[in-house]
């Protein structure tokens, strides 16, 4: 039997490795490509790329960047039809754009044995948009998709924009089995390659080739020709707590350093700091912005002016531009000239002229402050290597008081002073001093974030448990609380009352009733109906949860694990038992550390004059976590959410 049941497993195998022979070196569709029913190491997979190419050179007649493009995609199940839908975004600005030839696209479905059918796409289902003033789009989507179909596209990219090299997307939505990328650089131009992920290369290879590239007039160039190939690519799949998936996918990017003519003449692209914070220095939306002078007295009440405390005069100068000035939404370190101007007049500008006049204030008022230029989480992480200040999108301002350093941001009417936007905590930006030269910076939160209740209840007579609750947050637990709260104070209980149930809650109060205070604090009381079944009440005492589910579902995660700033949760609770209540069975303790002690997950309970006394504590020591800690998140989230919903305490009446 034990035999039998060995070679059953063995022809098992056998069979499923049958069913995903797939030839991932090849455009060309063979019968295995099209009958393979699964993908065995992504079961969640609704689709993969078998096999992809590119190749990028420049025309030896037209001098432009021409990249063909190869690929081979299965489709697995229905899920993956969107998959079908092919979309090639052609850059463009005022004077030219790139453009698309030889589109050629088929459908492959087996009809019988290993006959395949092929389904050609039709020009008229090619179809052109105008996206944005940067991109127009070319969509098409393939014919005759069923469950299993093989599709397969090749088209040509040409390009006038040589600054502007074909990178290589070697990581995507979905899996992969092989990529590969093919290059010929003509020593007239000068690159800095940047390979992005942490993926390995299963091919790396680059030779010379001699003069590759002629003109009308003689000139001569050799070329680099590279190779660069990975296989059995994962999909990226994004989850909670990261930046912006940009920064981790696996890719080739390329970024000009230089170009020299067939004259000898070179031109440089990439600059130093010190040449790009003296054109910043320059630039009339920049530099000229945040160097002009500014007379307080023309926008500040005379109670800022003559205020002599620095610490209390710089947070009315805050508080002033914050209430009176709207963020319009938008992003961008530049400005048109007037800008400033035109946010005075209008009450309302981007988030570059809000912060500038607020540093202009600042500084007006004897108050030492620079800008800071940085790259929003949602944008992607800054290059470090060399200045890209394209990378840039948001302008903040560092203020020093007494010898203490504070990030300020005036967009949003609920920040306090010293607290930026959770969408700027990126990791580091860059400090510009036009005297002194630029430099990098951490951004940190200075306040620690925390969320803390504080909760002691008693029996009443219908066996229901009765007390007051107290909850105080600080940082952006709560901001959180205040963006909630202050547009809408009904909706806010309402929404509370609905999160717990099996509860009633009256006589709600809120101690901070400032905006912009560094804390939310709130009481209220509560009323629960506990379960009672026979003689004994079961009771979770966890009425309001810090997290009720894992965030973490991943089996491996990648990329870091970035929270944006460290957190503390403390839930502490009081259950009076008096002389009527007996305690029979209470949970078990819990100490649970993440590695190098960087978090804790701490649950004891105790009985005490016959009153059950619990705490919860549970802390995150840093902002974010490299890759390898992801099984440890993932456990001590799986024992927090365990702790809250399954806490069970085991009570007998004594009547």
């Amino acid at each position: 039997m034990t035999k039998f049941t060995t070679a059953l497993i063995l022809l098992l195998n056998l069979y499923c490795f049958a069913q995903e022979n797939y030839y991932p070196y090849s455009f060309n569709v063979k019968p295995e490509d099209v009958k393979a029913e699964a993908f065995s190491k992504d079961s969640t997979a609704n689709a993969l790329i078998i096999y992809e190419r590119g190749n990028s050179y420049v025309d030896n007649e037209d001098f432009e960047l021409k990249t063909e493009i190869e690929c081979k995609l299965k489709i697995l199940n229905r899920e993956g039809f969107d998959e079908a839908t092919i979309v090639i975004p052609l850059y463009k600005n005022k004077d030219n754009s790139q453009k698309v030839f030889n589109i050629v696209a088929s459908t492959h479905n087996i009809i019988s044995g290993d006959k395949i059918e092929e389904t050609t796409l039709s020009k008229k289902d090619i179809h052109n948009e105008e996206y944005n003033e940067n991109y127009n789009l070319v969509k098409f989507t393939l014919p005759n998709i069923k469950e299993g179909s093989v599709i397969t596209y090749s088209y040509k990219i040409t390009s006038p924009f040589m600054f502007n090299y074909k990178g290589w997307n070697f990581q995507g939505d979905i899996p992969k089995l092989y990529s590969e990328y093919n290059t010929s650089v003509p020593a007239n131009w000068q690159y800095h390659i940047k390979l992005i992920g942490g993926k390995k290369l299963m091919t790396n290879e680059s030779k010379i080739a001699k003069h590759c590239l002629t003109t009308f007039n003689g000139g001569v160039a050799d070329c680099t020709i590279s190779k660069y190939a990975m296989k059995d690519i994962p999909a990226f799949i994004e989850e909670d707590y990261m930046t912006s998936k940009h920064n981790y996918l696996a890719r080739i990017e390329y970024e000009l350093k230089s170009f020299k003519n067939f004259t000898g003449a070179v031109n440089h692209y990439t600059k130093s700091w010190d040449d790009v914070d003296d054109e910043l220095k320059k630039e009339k939306s920049v530099g000229r912005q945040i160097l002009k002078s500014i007379d307080a007295k023309e926008f500040l009440p005379e109670t800022i002016i003559n205020e002599t405390d620095i610490l209390k005069k710089a947070k009315a100068i805050y508080f002033f531009v914050q209430e009176n000035y709207t963020w319009d939404g938008k992003y961008s370190i530049y400005n048109d000239e007037l800008s400033v101007k035109e946010l005075i007049k209008n009450k309302s500008g981007n988030v570059s002229s809000i912060n500038i006049l607020l540093h202009n204030l600042l500084d007006a008022s004897g108050i030492e402050v620079k800008p800071i230029i940085m790259s929003t989480r949602e944008n992607g992480f800054a290059t470090k290597e060399i200045p890209v200040i394209s990378d840039f999108n948001y302008l903040t301002v560092q203020a020093i008081v007494d010898n203490n350093t504070y990030f300020l941001d005036a967009t949003e009417r609920y920040l306090t002073f010293g607290e930026i936007p959770f969408r700027c905590l990126n990791g580091y930006a860059r400090l510009l001093d036009f005297k002194s030269g630029s430099s990098w910076i951490d951004i940190n939160p200075i306040r620690t974030t925390y969320t803390m209740y504080n909760t002691e209840l008693n029996f009443d007579d219908e066996k229901n448990l009765i007390g007051e609750v107290k909850r105080k947050s600080s940082g952006y637990h709560a901001l959180y609380s205040k963006e909630r709260y202050f547009p809408n104070k009904n909706s806010y209980v309402d929404e509370l009352s609905n999160s717990l149930p099996n509860t009633e809650i009256s006589d709600y109060n809120l101690i901070s009733e400032d905006k912009t205070s560094d804390n939310f604090y709130e009481t209220y009381n509560i009323q629960y109906k506990t379960e009672q079944i026979g003689d004994n009440i079961y009771l979770n005492p966890f009425f309001d949860k810090f997290t009720s589910e894992n965030p973490f579902k991943l089996q491996e995660r990648t990329y870091p694990v970035d929270f944006g700033y460290r957190t503390n949760y403390m839930y502490s609770f009081k259950i009076n038992l008096g002389d009527k209540y007996t305690l029979l069975e209470k949970p078990q303790d819990t100490n649970l550390s993440l590695p190098s002690n960087s978090g804790q997950l701490i649950f004891t309970s105790e009985l005490v004059d016959n009153s059950i006394n619990l705490i919860l504590k549970f802390n995150l020591k840093s902002p974010a976590y490299p890759p390898e800690f992801y099984p440890y998140l993932k456990e001590i989230f799986n024992k927090l959410v365990d702790i809250q919903q399954n806490s069970i305490f085991v009570l007998k009446s004594n009547s």
